[in-house]
């Protein structure tokens, strides 16, 4: 076997050199690559243990929230079952006090007829009793039934006077 001519030794000379200078830049790049990945990582595990412990704030503060809705439901039931109670007691007062409220509108529907009536016997007293004249033994009204108009009142046994007729209203 010869030796290969010199051009070609040096050829693959040239090429064996390129292929390591190739290698060596292949190997920082991934060296570099790696470094990179390597950061990358880190910087990803480090986010993730902020998040994970961001998602754990979370759900403390959450399960706080819901405790603290929780107190303000069972508070704001109380307040309900506290009111309604209060209104079912004023329901049931109502219930009594309707037969008084109804009687007083009835009292007062009848106002203006008792007045009217109130007026017409304070004008009869204002007339007075009859005269002496008149007064004296039952008499009748005329041309009327009826029993004899006089004033018994205060009569006793053995007593005959007169009490004058005075209207008016008494309870």
């Amino acid at each position: 076997m010869s030796a290969p001519p010199p051009l070609q030794i040096r050829e693959a000379n040239a090429h064996l050199a390129a292929v390591h200078r190739r290698a060596a830049e292949l190997e920082r790049r991934l060296l570099a690559a790696e470094r990179t990945v390597r950061a990358q990582a880190e910087r990803l595990a480090c986010h993730d243990q902020q998040l994970r412990a961001a998602l754990d704030e979370l759900a403390r503060a959450k399960d706080r929230e819901i405790l603290d809705l929780q107190e303000q439901l069972l508070s704001s039931e109380a307040t309900v079952r506290s009111l309604q109670a209060a209104v079912d007691q004023r329901d049931q007062m109502i219930q009594q006090l309707q037969p008084r409220a109804d009687l007083l509108q009835d009292i007062a529907r009848q106002r203006p007829p008792l007045a009217t009536l109130l007026a017409t016997l304070e004008e009869a007293e204002e007339l007075g009793p009859l005269p002496a004249s008149h007064s004296h033994g039952a008499q009748l009204l005329p041309d009327g039934p009826g029993p004899p108009l006089s004033n018994n009142v205060g009569k006793e046994e053995g007593q005959d006077h007169q009490q004058p007729a005075v209207f008016g209203t008494t309870v």
